[in-house]
């Protein structure tokens, strides 16, 4: 079977997705540190560097955040498209 190209992708946004992070444990009234323990981490300095855009978190960690904040992955993560047909090199193939 012959795969396809694929023209745009989703690319997380990890600015974003932080902003949204904080956003949604500000509006359920946690501190860092609060949802660092919730999640079981040993310090807040991983839940800073999802805040900051810097790193994201697992998939256990997204779906048990998603729970202790009352939201869906979906609502946490921010993706865009990007678009890879400027450099046909660049483009993805599916199967």
């Amino acid at each position: 079977m012959e795969g396809r190209w694929v023209e745009k992708i989703p690319v997380i946004d990890l600015k974003a997705t932080g902003k949204n992070i904080t956003r949604l444990r500000d509006e359920a009234g946690l501190s860092v540190k609060d949802l660092s323990r919730l999640l079981g981490l040993g310090s807040p300095h991983a839940v800073y560097k999802w805040q900051g855009g810097i790193n994201m978190p697992t998939i256990d960690n997204l779906v048990i955040m998603a729970a202790i904040l009352g939201t869906t992955i979906d609502a946490i993560v921010v993706t865009v498209m990007v678009d890879t047909s400027e450099n046909n090199t660049d483009r993805i193939r599916c199967r």
